[in-house]
C-alpha cells in the first residue's frame, strides 16, 4: 500500500499550480503597477509641456499663474499627489525655471510597494 502512494502522481499538477499561482498573480499585478507609474510620468510630462507653452505667451504670465496652470494641466491616475509646482523667473535673461514633483504610490496585492517620485524640470525662455 505504501508503494502505491509513492508511485501515484495524481494531483501533482494541482499542487504545482497552487504554488505558482501567487507568484504569477504578483507578476501580473506588478506589470499593472508599472503601467500606472508610466501613466503618471506621461501626465507630469504633459503638465510640463503645457506650462512651457503657457509661459511663452504674450503678455508674459506671472509665476503664480504658471503654477496654477501646471496644477490644472496634469492628467493621469490621480491616485498620486503633485506637489505645488515651483516657478522661478529670471528677469535678466528672460526665462522661467519650472520644477514639478509627482509622487505615485505603488500597491501590490501582498505588500505595499514604494512611492515613486517623478521629477520634471524645464527652462523656458520668453520674449518681451
Amino acid at each position: 500500500m505504501r508503494n502505491l502512494f509513492k508511485k501515484n502522481e495524481d494531483g501533482a499538477a494541482v499542487v504545482e499550480f497552487a504554488l505558482a499561482l501567487p507568484i504569477l498573480i504578483s507578476f501580473i499585478f506588478g506589470i499593472f503597477q508599472l503601467a500606472l507609474v508610466f501613466w503618471a510620468n506621461a501626465g507630469a510630462q504633459h503638465a510640463m509641456g503645457e506650462a512651457a507653452r503657457y509661459a511663452t505667451l504674450y503678455p508674459t504670465p506671472s509665476s503664480t499663474q504658471i503654477e496654477d496652470f501646471v496644477a490644472n494641466s496634469q492628467f493621469g491616475t490621480h491616485n498620486g499627489t503633485m506637489e505645488t509646482p515651483t516657478v522661478t523667473q529670471n528677469t535678466t535673461d528672460e526665462y522661467f525655471d519650472i520644477d514639478i514633483i509627482y509622487r505615485q504610490p505603488t500597491d501590490f496585492i501582498f505588500f505595499e510597494g514604494p512611492t515613486v517620485d517623478i521629477r520634471k524640470s524645464k527652462r523656458v525662455y520668453y520674449a518681451n
